[in-house]
């Protein structure tokens, strides 16, 4: 187990607790649990980079975390683009439904692929693409920006920059790399006639 993963796996179990004190402060207003929320949170967003540092840095990489890195990252950016997708007034901002509908029907059409990948190639690698960091990132700020209650007015404009990145990262991934490597897999060629 590398430090790298112990960071990983850390930032994944911050997740309930987020969830759970986003809740207390949405029913009760109590400011303390606002402040646990952004903390884990943003403690979560921090530690996302850390990890992927210490295992480049150190030579940390592993099949491991691999599979567990991209994991707590959609544990915690959809856990939070869930919950505040609900109306949480007078207390925090909305993200716009629009936007929740395409983080979550990009990741599952990324899981479906990753499936058929599996299930068709065997083992699969995940390249990450540019695109795919920046979606992170935009997504992540789009969380903060509504729990740090920061002015209203902005927004709109992160939100339609992080749903545009989001689907360009998603047409990426499954046109140039799931549907290349199927097509460059020998199953995908046609079977030579049955005599």
């Amino acid at each position: 187990m590398t430090t790298a993963n112990k960071i990983t796996i850390l930032r994944s179990l911050m997740v309930p607790f987020f969830i759970v004190q986003m809740i207390y402060y949405v029913t009760s207003g109590d400011e303390r649990h606002w402040l646990a929320a952004l903390f884990s949170f943003a403690i979560a967003a921090i530690s996302d980079g850390l990890d992927g540092y210490i295992a480049r840095r150190y030579n940390q990489r592993s099949e491991l975390g691999a599979v567990l890195d991209p994991l707590a990252d959609k544990l915690l950016l959809v856990s939070g683009v869930v919950i505040l997708s609900f109306n949480n007034a007078p207390y925090l901002l909305r993200i716009p439904s629009w936007l929740t509908a395409i983080i979550i029907s990009r990741d599952v059409l990324l899981v479906i692929g990753l499936g058929v990948l599996y299930f068709t190639l065997g083992k699969v690698s995940v390249r990450p693409r540019m695109t795919g960091k920046i979606t992170t990132v935009l997504q992540m700020a789009t969380v903060l920006w509504i729990l740090f209650r920061w002015p209203a007015s902005v927004l709109p404009y992160l939100a339609y920059a992080t749903g545009v990145f989001t689907v360009i990262s998603g047409v990426q991934y499954i046109l140039f790399d799931g549907v290349y490597r199927l097509n460059a897999h020998p199953s995908a060629s046609p079977s030579p006639p049955k005599l």
